[in-house]
C-alpha cells in the first residue's frame, strides 16, 4: 500500500515516524507502513458469503451459506491471540462481512484488546442506523468497492442499482461521521474513468481512496486469463499518471484527501523517481520512507485468515495455506520459518527471478505480488508481470533470465465487456 499524497504532496516525513519511535504499538494509523517493528494487518475474511457477484471477486463469492466457517468463540479466541501477538490492525472482509450477525461483536472485541478494526465491504447494507453503530463501536474505518461510474460498477457488480446503493452507504457513513473511503480495482474497463471517480471524491466529501491493481485470483484470475482485463503497462502508467496528477492537485488546492495505491510496488519505484526528477530536494526522503515501508508485504506485515481459518500470505494467495487457526495460534503459524514458503517471502531477495533479481530497487519494492506472478508464470519465485518500468528507467545494465508466460495467459486483449460478468450476473440473482 502507497500513501500517495503523503509521500508525492510530503504530508508526511521520516521526521514523524521517528517521533514515534518507527513503533507499530504507538504509530498513528497513517504512519503504521514504516514501522520497525513489523506485525501483520491480518485481513480476515470472516465469511465467503456475499449479496453481489463481482466479476473479480478474488474469493470467488456467492449468496450461498458456507459450511465450516470459524463460529463466534471461536473468532473471538483467535482476536486474543492476535492482540497477544500485536496484531494493530484487523481488515474484516468477506464475502460480504456486513452479513455476519457477530461481526459487531468481533469489531467491538477487538477494539477492547488494542486492535484497530477496519471494515471493508460493498456498502449496499450500511443504513443510517449501521453507519451510526459502527461509529459507536469506535470502528476506525470502512472501506467500499466501487469498480467505476454507475453503467460500469453496475456490471461489475452484477446487479442493477449496486451504484447507487454503494453510494447511499457511503453517505451514510459521511453523516454518521465514520472515516469511509472508496476502494477502486484498476481494470481496462474503469481506468477510462479514473477522472470521474476523482470528482465524486471531492463532490461526495469522502476522505480516501485507494485504487488497488488487479490480483490474479479467484474470478480476476479467471477474467484476466479469459479476457486481458488488467491493464497493458503503457496503461498502466497512464492510471498512475493520472492518480499522481489528480493527488496533486487537491493537494495545491488545499483539499485534504487521503490517496494510496495498493498492489504492485512497482508504484513506489515510479514515485521515487518522479520525485527525484521533479522535487528532487525530497527525493532522499521520500526513498527513506519506501524502504522502511519494504514494499510487498505479504508474508510479513500483511497476513490473511480465511473463512475457514486458514492461513494465507495475503488474500489473493488462498492455493498455499501455512496452517489453520483452529489447529495451531496464527502467532505461532505466523513465525514458524520451517515452512520454506514463508521463509522466503520474509526474505526474498536472492530468490526472486527475472529482472527482479537484478534490480536496484528492490529494497523499495520487494519483488511485489507473488500471487499475480505465480498465476501468470506458474512460479512463485517468478517476476511480477505487472512491473510497467523498462530496464533503462530502473537501471539496469545486467543480464537477466527472461521468463515465459504460461500458454493460457497468452493472446490478444479482448476489447468488449465480458459475457460472463452478465451470465454471473443473471445466475446469482
Amino acid at each position: 500500500m502507497l500513501g500517495v499524497t503523503r509521500l508525492l504532496c510530503g504530508t508526511a516525513t521520516p521526521g514523524d515516524a521517528l517521533r514515534y519511535e518507527r513503533r507499530a504499538g504507538r504509530l498513528p494509523p497513517h504512519l503504521l507502513h514504516y514501522s520497525e517493528d513489523k506485525k501483520p494487518v491480518v485481513v480476515w475474511n470472516l465469511s465467503r458469503r456475499c449479496n453481489l457477484f463481482c466479476a473479480h471477486c478474488y474469493s470467488d463469492s456467492h449468496s450461498k451459506e458456507y459450511a465450516g466457517e470459524l463460529g463466534t468463540e471461536e473468532a473471538l479466541g483467535v482476536i486474543d491471540d492476535l492482540a497477544q501477538f500485536g496484531v494493530p490492525v484487523i481488515l474484516f472482509s468477506g464475502g460480504e462481512p456486513l452479513l455476519r450477525s457477530d461481526l459487531f461483536q468481533l469489531i467491538r472485541h477487538a477494539q477492547s484488546r488494542g486492535i484497530r478494526g477496519v471494515v471493508s465491504t460493498n456498502g449496499t447494507l450500511i443504513t443510517p442506523a449501521l453507519a451510526q453503530e459502527m461509529k459507536d463501536l469506535g470502528l476506525s474505518y470502512v472501506g467500499v468497492s466501487i469498480d467505476g461510474p454507475e453503467h460500469v460498477h453496475d456490471k461489475f457488480r452484477g446487479k442493477l442499482g449496486a451504484f447507487q446503493e454503494s453510494l447511499r452507504g457511503i453517505r451514510a457513513c459521511l453523516d454518521a461521521d465514520l472515516r469511509v473511503g472508496i476502494r477502486v480495482t484498476l481494470t481496462r474497463y474503469n481506468y477510462p474513468y479514473l477522472d470521474e471517480l476523482f470528482d465524486l471524491v471531492e463532490e461526495e466529501n469522502i476522505p480516501r481512496a485507494c485504487f488497488y491493481h488487479l490480483a490474479y485470483a479467484g474470478r480476476g484470475d479467471r477474467l484476466q486469463t479469459m479476457h486481458r482485463v488488467d491493464l497493458t503497462h503503457e496503461e498502466t502508467r497512464d492510471a498512475v499518471d493520472t492518480i499522481f496528477r489528480r493527488t496533486m492537485d487537491l493537494h495545491r488546492r488545499g483539499i485534504t484527501k487521503d490517496i494510496l495505491t495498493v498492489d504492485n510496488h512497482t508504484d513506489a519505484v515510479y514515485l521515487y523517481l518522479k520525485t527525484h526528477q521533479e522535487q528532487p530536494e525530497r527525493a532522499d526522503e521520500v526513498y527513506q520512507m519506501l524502504r522502511w515501508q519494504g514494499g510487498n508485504q505479504s508474508g510479513v506485515a500483511v497476513g490473511d485468515i480465511d473463512n475457514l481459518g486458514k492461513v494465507h500470505a495475503d488474500q489473493f494467495s488462498w492455493h498455499y495455506t501455512f496452517g489453520n487457526v483452529r489447529e495451531r495460534p496464527f502467532s505461532q503459524i505466523w513465525t514458524d520459518t520451517s515452512d520454506a514458503v514463508m521463509r522466503v517471502l520474509k526474505d526474498r531477495r536472492g530468490h526472486i527471478k527475472g529482472k527482479c533479481s537484478v534490480c536496484p530497487y528492490f529494497e523499495i519494492c520487494n519483488g511485489n505480488l507473488r500471487a499475480r506472478a505465480e498465476s501468470y508464470y506458474g512460479d512463485p519465485w517468478a517476476d511480477d508481470p505487472a512491473c510497467y518500468l523498462s530496464d533503462e528507467e530502473l537501471g539496469i545494465t545486467q543480464a537477466y533470465e527472461k521468463l515465459e508466460p504460461l500458454p493460457s495467459k497468452a493472446g490478444s486483449p479482448t476489447l468488449a465487456m465480458p459475457a460472463a460478468i452478465v451470465e454471473g450476473a443473471e445466475e446469482a440473482h
